[in-house]
């Protein structure tokens, strides 16, 4: 076996034990599982994760998950809830503690301060005999055969398997909780994710300049006015209407028809029923628009009223595509 196929190897195999893993946890899905959802989509707190090392990381993780999809949540560190973070948690808070054994000396020693506020517990743990599990209000069982490492030392897919069940727990939040597009939008405002989801052709067209010619222009000045503000089109009016466009590949097809072009007009080498989009299309709509009709470049109307173009180059600029 080469040396790639080795690597290979060893990860395919990682890969399976792991999927292999989470797709067993189905198996353990049973209603104590839709009651802590339906506890925490009832709770007037928040949902406060905590765990140590690796478990931790995981926490912080689905934390991050539930926050973007509606669940407001924040992450406690086990260790440093016992050494003075535990005021953290409020009156309303659910606590969620994961752990894979469900006996570390932390999650030990905070149970007790948790059970004393009288805040409800959520146990994510491997092992359903544990002090996690017994103390929880809500157990819910992350058992794994085995972790991926060939020492069954290192946690990896029971991290994984807690994961999963982080993201189950979120996503059956955000559908019980009727969580649209348009809400997702509000909590990722920036990057491309955020712009797909809000960002629309007339955020675009006004940063852009609008070209427009009379029907009756010169060939010349259609020529001019394509140049200058460097979209590659114009729209051509017509009593304010949009009578039709004229784009560089009409430009070209003009030279290649007409040995004499003095006299032309825009109203003679148009092109009708231009490609349009509302103002209110999302930039992600217009984008597939252009993509099916291999287009560059799409007028924008608000009504019938000409607003100006969206080009291709626009969405690629704005990352959308």
């Amino acid at each position: 076996m080469s040396d790639n196929q080795s690597i290979l190897s060893i990860a395919k195999r990682t890969i399976e034990i792991e999927s292999r893993a989470i797709a067993n946890l189905v198996n353990f899905l049973d209603d104590e599982f839709a009651e802590a959802v339906r506890f925490i989509l009832t709770c007037k707190g928040r949902v406060v994760v905590s765990g140590v090392g690796k478990s931790a990381i995981i926490a912080s993780k689905i934390v991050a998950t539930l926050n973007s999809t509606g669940t407001p949540a924040i992450f406690m560190h086990a260790a440093d809830a016992i050494h003075g973070d535990l005021g953290t948690v409020q009156e309303n808070d659910v606590v969620v503690c994961i752990s894979k054994s469900g006996n570390t000396p932390e999650i030990k020693a905070l149970i007790p301060l948790i059970k004393l506020a009288k805040n409800k517990l959520i146990g994510i743990t491997g092992n359903t005999d544990s002090i996690l599990a017994k103390q929880a209000d809500f157990t819910l069982n992350a058992y794994v055969d085995k972790e991926a490492c060939p020492n069954n030392l290192a946690p990896t897919t029971s991290t994984a398997a807690q994961l999963a069940l982080g993201d189950a727990l979120a996503i059956s939040l955000l559908e019980l909780r009727g969580f649209s597009s348009a809400d997702f939008a509000k909590f990722h405002p920036g990057g491309s994710l955020g712009k797909k989801l809000y960002l629309r052709v007339s955020d675009i067209v006004a940063l852009n300049q609008k070209p427009q010619v009379d029907i009756d222009s010169s060939v010349r000045e259609v020529i001019v006015e394509i140049s200058e503000k460097m979209l590659g089109v114009t729209a051509v009016m017509e009593h304010g209407q949009v009578a039709g466009v004229v784009t560089d590949g009409d430009i070209r097809r003009m030279l290649n028809k007409y040995d004499n072009i003095n006299g032309l007009t825009a109203r003679d080498i148009m092109t009708l029923n231009p490609k349009s989009v509302p103002s209110d299309t999302l930039a992600v709509k217009a984008l597939e628009l252009l993509q099916e009709k291999e287009i560059s470049q799409l007028l924008v109307l608000d009504g019938e009223k000409y607003e100006g173009v969206v080009h291709i180059h626009n969405l690629i600029n704005e990352g959308i595509l």
